[in-house]
């Protein structure tokens, strides 16, 4: 079976997970908040890992950090969010520092990914 190139990046990997996590922390979110802060967190959070892929698919090094680009508005998309949820208490501060750390791996690598490409 064929590996394509945004598979074997360290923070694509990173970012599925950190997909996983959010619809697992989400599910417990009040049922009210469905279509609300439930259905922006998980697009946000999904947007990360996509953009990735879809960037990999582009030709020019300026073509695909664009899409990393993207991939980092959205994780910073995502933590907005759950920074509103921890002050709704729907989730709880051990859980958003926890989101966090994982959050600041992946815009640590966004950002050197982003730099190779423009340098390529």
């Amino acid at each position: 079976m064929h590996i394509y190139s945004f598979e074997k990046l360290e923070v694509w990997k990173l970012a599925k997970d950190f997909v996983i996590k959010i619809y697992r922390i989400t599910e417990k979110f009040p049922k009210s908040e469905k279509f609300g802060i439930v259905d922006q967190i998980r697009r946000s959070s999904v947007s990360v890992p996509t953009n990735l892929s879809e960037g990999s698919g582009r030709q020019t090094g300026r073509d695909k950090a664009h899409f990393t680009q993207i991939a980092y508005g959205s994780i910073m998309e995502c933590l907005n969010l759950l920074i509103i949820s921890r002050d709704l208490e729907y989730i709880s501060q051990d859980e958003l520092d926890d989101l966090r750390s994982d959050i600041e791996r992946i815009t640590k690598k966004l950002s050197n990914l982003r730099l190779s490409q423009l340098n390529n």
